[in-house]
């Protein structure tokens, strides 16, 4: 199934995509899509309530935001892909590099995204999030970490940089920017999925290709990363995991690097997992 909600922001409406593009209302029966609806076996409502007659969300031109009210946290993976590290000139990690982007980055996908104030180096950065859907605390590689996933979607990781890299060395200073995590446009649950570990990933800026990676190129791969992850903080269903990114990125590339400029449109799709379009304002 593909999840989605549908609205202005802070007041989209549950709906489910159905097999021919229609938009199905599901308000009348969820409140909305949240770690409370994934712990509660929210999935399987959805799955039941697909063979009623629900009614189609009518209008054209809906805005389409991010597909969770609110995750919990967002995990991020840095330098996951090899192309990625050897592009920055870094030794591929013994171990997944983690660090934490705050909540409230995200928005819808195809929402604008913000310059922020005093940014001249904003990044950007395709990757497969996972959305947890179970608690997931000190898995063991005996554990099938897959089960504790809900499903997956698009998140475009943004970076500033400058803030990232030359301001004391805290990647979560140019991570954390309003509007640096565009989500969705859907949640796909994990069955229409069956292997994360080979999904094509791609982006462009200005009608230019720049990046165009696979997941079969990660470093540690899904499972790995929830094993690995989850004997450090506990994983509660809603929190999102971003997986890293593929070569491609400004940072990667000859001076003058092209980083994003006002005005700038971002368009990236993954496999299966639909396809977003952003265009770059500023925040002041």
């Amino acid at each position: 199934m593909k999840l989605l909600r549908v609205g202005p922001p802070g007041g989209e409406r549950p709906a489910v995509l159905a097999e021919d593009g229609t938009l199905l209302d599901l308000s009348g029966a969820i409140t909305d899509f949240d770690g409370d609806f994934l712990a509660d076996g929210g999935i399987n409502r959805v799955r039941g309530l697909l063979e009623l007659d629900l009614p189609p969300l009518r209008g054209r031109g809906l805005r389409i935001g991010p597909p969770l009210r609110r995750p919990g946290k967002i995990v991020c993976v840095g330098l996951n892909y090899h192309d990625h590290a050897r592009e920055t000139g870094v030794t591929p990690p013994a171990e997944p590099v983690l660090f934490l982007k705050a909540p409230d980055t995200v928005v819808g996908a195809c929402d604008e995204v913000l310059v922020p104030h005093g940014g001249d180096k904003t990044d950007w950065e395709i990757e497969l999030a996972v959305v947890i859907g179970r608690t997931a605390r000190y898995l063991s590689p005996a554990d099938d970490a897959l089960e504790y996933v809900a499903g997956y979607a698009i998140s475009h990781d943004v970076s500033e940089r400058g803030f990232q890299l030359e301001r004391g060395g805290q990647w979560d200073k140019g991570k954390s920017c309003e509007t640096f995590n565009p989500f969705g446009p859907w949640l796909v649950t994990r069955d229409e999925i069956p292997d994360p570990g080979h999904l094509g990933l791609r982006l462009w800026v200005n009608g230019t290709l720049r990046q165009n990676g696979n997941t079969k190129d990660m470093i540690f791969d899904v499972p790995e990363i929830i094993r690995y992850v989850s004997q450090f903080m506990t994983l509660y269903p809603g929190d999102i995991v971003n997986t890293g990114t593929p070569a491609g990125v400004a940072l990667g590339m000859p001076d003058p690097k092209p980083y994003l400029r006002p005005g700038d449109l971002v368009e990236l799709e993954i496999d299966g997992l639909g396809r977003q379009r952003q265009r770059l304002g500023v925040a002041w």
